[in-house]
């Protein structure tokens, strides 16, 4: 249970006290920020980053660190005081800038932003999913690449969360996996304080956290003196020795530790201490320095760059090794992990587009995605699958797929559970720590559920491919509780996200492609239950639709324009005949991807939805986005409302998602 004894009496040390002179100082600076959690965690960040962390300040990209993650992320002047102190490129001045405009020391740790941060962390909860992510990606990757003599991928996971982290349920979600899995080089500290934002947790958090990790097949440690350096350090070397189940180590915190009159209250999580109570708390921890003032010892105490480097040299020597006895492997790891794709890629991807296009074929378009897959994944064996329990129904697996068990050394797919928060929320860790690249299935309904892991997968700009499959009322007998209306629409408002809504074969193709070959954000699939007619394309059509949108069936004297994403396509290319032969030439665009198309540039995006003539789009989801491209004189066919229970084909037709409805809307704009 989470009933506390009396905190013992602590003994600042002038290390510990440099965390929390920095954290305090800098919050104080900042008028903003949390100093409770880094001076009531100093103690356990010393131990670990001074004993423990694998790391080399001067090259934080070396492939086989340690993975050090803040679940905690409102604490981040904690990490950028350890980043700072251990020698990382975070130079004093850019620590007294702490959540300023423009420094490299946001509110919350941002990866790619602060050399060092390892994943962006803030929403509560998903640091340790993330991490969970790290654990599993080192070591799937070294089962598949690690030879006798030779553990080249062989690094450990650390991560710090708190009350809030174990509170949200994602982190049910992803340590019942992780003990499943046996990361046994996971290492997770509980800061254990018993406080957040309204005060003691007791009236809101009672549940018996020991046993909960138990049950999940972790090793539990503690709770022991978060404060007490030994006792730290018995229980880390404690889950060191166990080799297959991830450790969690309770401490037993005060927040805020060292603070005059806040400590251990909630008046120390999230605002600045003020002058008077600093002053306090300097005398207390023995800190008579000026602000932002460390001594040359202390930095010394410190400083990691010469262990971090012996540390990565030792590990090149092994590599070389590695490499003149396994030269093929050698050169397979290093490809993975600097994330370049295999030199036959581009010609597998064609090859792919030329297919699909001879075959014409009149499919689902999750069946087209895993044909996609089918033809990409025996040449890109980084590609890790997954699918949160729906895998015969998203269609993810493919006929070389291995799901990752004790004793498979080249697993390529991951049975998440029903969790889908969880799947993407790991496998943005998974692709953070490179060497694969991720891709997570269910329906897309569902996305709700890990709607808050997707905006993290775009904010860090992770290659990962989601495929969502059963994306419109075309689900037909599920009804309204299945059938996505907002889904597409609100995942396009997330900035650096592509969605992808293809009409059939080859626009599933090409989202696949750009899909892998995307470094810079993920990729959401919106796939179909039903199947989808073929359309025929030119070559300059199919490169067009990288584009995002294109001309997918022109007229001479065009009168009008529609515009159509993945099953409505088909209903717009039938309009067109309709009025075609009742005298009225229309334009029939696809729009596989909104945000690719808007990139585009002003002349490609007017010649494409034509300059001056009337627009209709058709979308089987909500309407309001599609204005922008028909204008406030043009219309939408879309459903603003939630769908039905009934057969798909007679979904369409009750909502006037038909032929029929569109020539009667373009005849009458016209």
């Amino acid at each position: 249970m989470n009933s506390r004894s009396p905190s013992p009496s602590i003994s600042f040390t002038p290390v510990t006290g440099a965390l929390r002179a920095l954290a305090m100082d800098a919050v104080q600076q900042a008028n903003s920020g949390h100093p409770g959690a880094p001076m009531g965690m100093a103690e356990i960040a010393e131990v670990v980053w001074r004993r423990h962390l694998r790391h080399n300040p001067a090259n934080p990209g070396w492939v086989n660190r340690d993975r050090f993650v803040l679940s905690n992320g409102h604490g981040s002047m904690l990490l950028y005081a350890l980043l700072h102190l251990t020698g990382y490129d975070l130079p004093l001045e850019e620590v007294k800038k702490f959540r300023q405009l423009g420094s490299r020391t946001p509110g919350h740790p941002e990866v790619g932003h602060t050399p060092g941060v390892e994943t962006t962390t803030g929403p509560l909860g998903q640091g340790i999913a993330n991490a969970v992510g790290f654990a599993l990606a080192e070591k799937m990757l070294a089962a598949a690449f690690n030879r006798p003599g030779f553990d080249v991928v062989d690094h450990r996971t650390w991560v710090f969360l708190g009350d809030g982290c174990l509170m949200e349920g994602i982190s049910h979600e992803v340590a019942s996996l992780a003990g499943l899995w046996k990361l046994g080089k996971l290492t997770a500290y509980y800061d254990d304080n018993n406080i957040s934002i309204d005060g003691e947790v007791t009236g809101w958090f009672a549940d018996d956290t020991r046993k909960r990790f138990e049950a999940y097949g972790w090793q539990v440690i503690g709770p022991v003196d978060g404060h007490d350096a030994v006792a730290l350090q018995a229980a880390t070397e404690e889950a060191k020795a166990d080799a297959d189940r991830p450790a969690l180590i309770i401490c037993r915190t005060t927040i805020g530790a060292g603070a005059s009159s806040k400590a251990g209250t909630s008046d120390a999580h999230g605002a600045p201490l003020g002058a008077a109570e600093i002053e306090g708390t300097r005398k207390i921890i023995d800190w008579p320095h000026v602000p932002f003032e460390i001594p040359a010892d202390i930095y010394a105490q410190w400083d990691a760059k010469a262990a971090g480097a012996a540390a990565e040299s030792a590990w090149d020597g092994l590599f070389a090794g590695y490499a003149a006895a396994h030269p093929a492997l050698a050169a397979e790891l290093k490809r993975r992990l600097a994330g370049e794709l295999p030199a036959n890629f581009k010609a597998a991807a064609t090859s792919l587009l030329d297919k699909v296009q001879a075959k014409a074929e009149t499919i689902a378009t999750r069946k087209a995605s895993q044909n996609a897959i089918e033809a990409l994944a025996p040449g890109l064996p980084e590609l890790l699958g997954g699918s949160a329990d729906l895998a015969g129904s998203n269609l993810t697996h493919w006929s070389g797929s291995k799901d990752f068990l004790p004793g498979v050394t080249d697993a390529n797919y991951v049975n998440y559970g029903v969790r889908e928060f969880a799947e993407v929320a790991i496998a943005n860790g998974i692709a953070l720590h490179g060497g694969y690249i991720p891709y997570t299935a269910t329906f897309l309904v569902f996305s709700d559920y890990c709607r808050s892991a997707i905006r993290m997968a775009a904010l860090m700009k992770i290659r990962q491919v989601m495929v969502f499959t059963h994306d419109s009322i075309g689900v037909g007998e599920d009804g309204p509780t299945h059938q996505p209306i907002e889904h597409t629409a609100s995942l396009r408002l997330i900035p650096n996200l592509n969605v992808w809504r293809p009409c059939d074969t080859t626009e599933a193709a090409q989202a696949w492609i750009d899909g892998i070959e995307r470094n810079d954000g993920p990729t959401v699939l919106a796939l179909t239950r039903q199947n989808l007619p073929f359309s025929t394309r030119s070559e300059q059509q199919v490169a067009a639709i990288r584009k995002g949108g294109y001309v997918l069936s022109d007229a001479a004297g065009a009168k009008a324009v529609i515009i159509a994403t993945g099953s409505e396509v088909g209903v717009a290319l039938t309009a067109q005949k309709l009025l075609a032969e009742s005298g009225l030439p229309v334009r029939v665009v696809s729009m596989p991807c909104t945000r690719l198309f808007d990139a585009q540039d002003p002349a490609y995006k007017a010649e494409v939805l034509g300059k001056g003539l009337p627009r209709v789009a058709i979308e089987a989801g909500v309407s309001d986005a599609w204005y922008k491209y028909v204008g406030l004189e043009g219309a939408v066919i879309g459903l603003d409302r939630f769908g039905e229970s009934g057969p798909g084909g007679t979904l369409f037709k009750y909502f006037g998602f038909t032929p029929e409805k569109l020539v009667e809307a373009v005849t009458k704009l016209v």
